[in-house]
């Protein structure tokens, strides 16, 4: 009987790795996440030197930052299931090259108009690369096990990614260039080609009828429009303004032509049916709210950093680099935290973990309180990761191996969902706090405040300007109504992630890591074949 089990474990673990230790597949995996969540903010710290050197308009600059997230954000459903169909690692691998590529074309981009076109080459590359490295991931580690050891580390390696992305250019634009922030993908991209083609196993889905490429195409315009809708309201932008409502509407037209013809489709694109299963539904909810409360809060804290203690960029790094670190530890020991405490009382504590963090920094005022920073930055990182491993570990597990590539694709892009309505809910909150309290300066002319109740960037600006004791009272004022307005969007924040520990409550309450089923071994065994052919 030993022998028997054993052998088909064997079986498993030879039809999933196809050939490759499934470890060293994990760190190729890894590596290629790393580079994409680093391209995703490393460019932030490099957009004073780009402005001097390029010249853009303000309308180029906003793409410039904007069309990396805009458009990998759009194309994740696409590329997900189209690996699901002609193979994840053969969509892997085109992501790496394009992705080598159009870092050569930014990083050598002699005008606005270039450099845009790359980051959005960049976005296309990405869009590739993130959702194949969890789908492979969810085919090389049959057993749950494994698998959650497997996404900590991969959780782990993406908080990393995050917190590097400014630090490291920041290091290049000490010493190079802004072109620098590209070139570095390049020789990683060289190693990661030729490494991935030799060790990642090819899995594809169960291939039964043709892919739908007009659906593809509808759902990467209804997303692009939607988040292009998001971002201009995280931006600032009126509710009511035509460039807001008219993304928004018709992203939500498109997106809606989306589910009715996936439904009517015998062989749909994505699997709507997913949806049904409460484990699925509740964990890509569970990303979108924790996504909504941590990119928000970072945002507001960065600022509450620089503007009302003062501190210089790096020095904000540092502060916030302990949200990083216990994200990381919340990673690597997630595999263990779930098998002790189960899906729903991982993710539920997670998020009562993070509100009370939260509740915990709205004790923080205009002085600066290094201690009370620390601890409430370690346990919202170490919260937050603990949701979002929980969740993603969830949805992955309740899809169907062959429907790996669309599942991924939804988790990511309900991430990048939950990001963007965060930014533009977070930020409205925190203007409708902030800005009556500045419109009523003694002193201060009608036409000043009203600029200064844009954000505290600009009333420190229009106090600069004024001078006196009329600039000094609206500086005050200003920041004091900052406070304000962090404590109000704070409170907000916590409410929201009480709403995500009920949510959780829908999660399975025990891990259950039954064996492989037997049907995956024909769908693996024409991966091998697919893998040969290519």
């Amino acid at each position: 009987m030993s022998g028997t089990t054993s052998a088909a474990a064997g079986l498993r673990r030879r039809a999933a790795g196809a050939g490759a230790n499934r470890w060293v597949v994990l760190v190729v995996l890894c590596t290629s996440l790393l580079l994409v969540a680093v391209d995703a903010t490393v460019l932030h710290v490099a957009i004073p030197a780009v402005t001097e050197d390029l010249r853009p308009g303000a309308i180029e600059l906003l793409w410039i930052v904007d069309v990396y997230p805009l458009v990998c954000a759009s194309l994740l459903i696409l590329f997900g299931t189209l690996g699901d169909r002609v193979g994840r690692r053969r969509i892997l691998l085109l992501g790496y090259a394009l992705f080598g590529v159009a870092s050569l074309l930014a990083a050598l981009a002699p005008g606005p108009q270039l450099l845009i076109l790359a980051r959005a080459l960049l976005g296309v590359g990405g869009a590739m690369i993130m959702p194949a490295t969890l789908s492979i991931l969810r085919q090389v580690f049959p057993d749950r096990r494994e698998r959650a050891l497997a996404i900590g580390v991969w959780s782990a390696v993406a908080a990393v990614g995050a917190a590097v992305g400014p630090l490291l250019g920041g290091f290049l634009l000490e010493h190079f260039w802004w072109g620098s922030v590209f070139l570095v993908n390049i020789p990683l991209m060289l190693v990661s080609l030729p490494v991935g083609r030799l060790l990642l196993p090819e899995s594809t889905g169960d291939g039964h009828g043709p892919w739908d490429v007009v659906g593809a195409l509808t759902a990467a315009a209804g997303l692009f429009a939607t988040v292009l809708g998001v971002k201009r309201l995280g931006g600032g932008e009126s509710v009511a303004s035509p460039f807001t409502v008219l993304p928004l509407l018709a992203g939500a037209a498109l997106l809606t032509l989306f589910v009715r013809r996936q439904r009517r489709r015998p062989y749909p694109l994505v699997d709507l049916r997913l949806f049904a299963r409460p484990a699925f539904s509740t964990a890509v909810g569970c990303i979108v709210l924790a996504m909504l409360a941590l990119v928000g809060l970072e945002l507001i804290a960065a600022q509450y950093l620089q503007l009302v203690l003062g501190l210089s960029p790096l020095q904000t790094g540092l502060r916030l680099l302990p949200l990083t670190v216990a994200a990381m530890a919340a990673g690597l020991a997630g595999a263990r935290m779930l098998r002790r405490f189960g899906p729903r009382r991982m993710v539920c504590l997670g998020f009562c973990l993070t509100a009370g963090a939260v509740v915990l920094l709205t004790a923080l005022g205009r002085h600066d309180e290094p201690a009370l920073m620390l601890s409430g930055f370690v346990l919202l990182g170490f919260g937050l990761e603990a949701t979002l491993f929980g969740a993603y570990e969830s949805m992955l597990s309740e899809a169907p191996p062959e429907r790996a590539g669309g599942a991924a694709a939804i988790g990511e892009t309900s991430y990048q969902l939950g990001a963007g309505i965060g930014i533009a809910l977070l930020g409205s909150v925190m203007n409708a706090a902030y800005a009556p309290g500045v419109r009523a300066v003694p002193g201060v002319p009608e036409s000043a405040s009203a600029d200064a109740g844009h954000s505290l960037g600009e009333a420190y600006e229009v106090a600069a300007r004024l001078g006196g004791s009329a600039g000094e009272s609206l500086r005050q004022v200003a920041r004091d109504c900052f406070v304000h307005g962090l404590h109000v969007t704070l409170l907000v924040s916590a409410g929201l992630l009480l709403l995500g520990a009920l949510m959780a409550l829908r999660l399975p309450r025990v891990m259950q890591c039954e064996s492989a089923a037997p049907a995956e071994v024909p769908a693996q065994r024409g991966a091998e074949k697919s893998r040969v052919s290519a």
